[in-house]
């Protein structure tokens, strides 16, 4: 009896647990839910416009920098070092600028893979003679009609096929205005840009960050996105349609926990 009631005190304890942990799983998904429901009818909101760095994930780029050269002052010259225009570059190059990023991705890839394994293994190992005890010793131990000299036959075989295959085709074509955030020891600048576009209750957000050469700059106050080193480039979006397209809570939780 005492026994029944262990089992049964651990059947509670496990029942109070797990009821506790759908409590607080439904207390957070009745807050979601209570956010969600009270903007029905509302469209997304915008982000604030805040500074990069005064972000709390904001960190400052470190990268191995070359040696330093000796800096020409030239006092007497109306040319400044390292400028391409005699009167004035107007293009961006100090923290605060503003330039223009274009992307135009057209990337596409096809791979086609396939692998065949087949294997087969036999072994058989006997016992004919051992010191006379093959006769009457073994043959008590042994089960009826077994051989002292096919004591083990052991066979495998194992056969794989497997196949994969991918076809990925992307175009992006985006135009995005970046700010310049930090000016490397070696002259490179580090940009960071955003841009969120809202149509009806959906909001499209770009973000663009890396490192770029200042030469890389042309007239126009344009880079490439090609010419961005440690490029990052996201664009997705949020709002009725994306909330849609993506799965329920619920059944994303399932797949992660399901092991079949």
């Amino acid at each position: 009896m005492p026994a029944i009631q262990t089992a049964a005190g651990t059947v509670t304890k496990a029942a109070f647990r797990f009821a506790m942990i759908a409590a607080a799983a439904a207390s957070l998904t009745a807050c979601n839910a209570a956010s969600r429901i009270s903007d029905i009818g509302k469209a997304p909101e915008l982000s604030q416009i805040q500074d990069p760095q005064a972000k709390p994930g904001y960190q400052p780029v470190s990268l191995p920098m070359p040696t330093p050269l000796p800096t020409e002052r030239n006092p007497n010259s109306l040319w400044r070092t390292g400028a391409k225009a005699f009167f004035k570059d107007q293009r961006a190059g100090k923290v605060g600028d503003l330039l223009t990023v274009n992307i135009s991705i057209d990337d596409q890839a096809k791979l086609a893979n396939e692998s065949k394994r087949s294997r087969a293994n036999g072994e058989k190992a006997g016992m004919p003679n051992l010191f006379g005890l093959e006769a009457g010793t073994l043959s008590r131990v042994l089960p009826a009609g077994a051989s002292a000299s096919n004591l083990v036959d052991l066979n495998s075989s194992t056969t794989n096929d497997g196949k994969g295959s991918v076809d990925r085709n992307e175009k992006i074509e985006l135009k995005v205005a970046a700010l310049i955030t930090q000016t490397l020891p070696n002259g490179n600048l580090v940009i960071q840009g955003r841009q969120e576009v809202r149509v009806n209750y959906e909001v499209r957000d770009l973000q663009i960050t890396g490192v770029i050469r200042p030469e890389d700059i042309t007239a126009q106050n344009t880079v490439s996105y090609e010419k961005i080193a440690e490029a990052r480039i996201s664009y997705g979006g949020r709002g009725q349609i994306t909330d849609v397209q993506q799965p329920r809570y619920g059944q994303q939780l399932f797949d992660i926990i399901m092991p079949f």
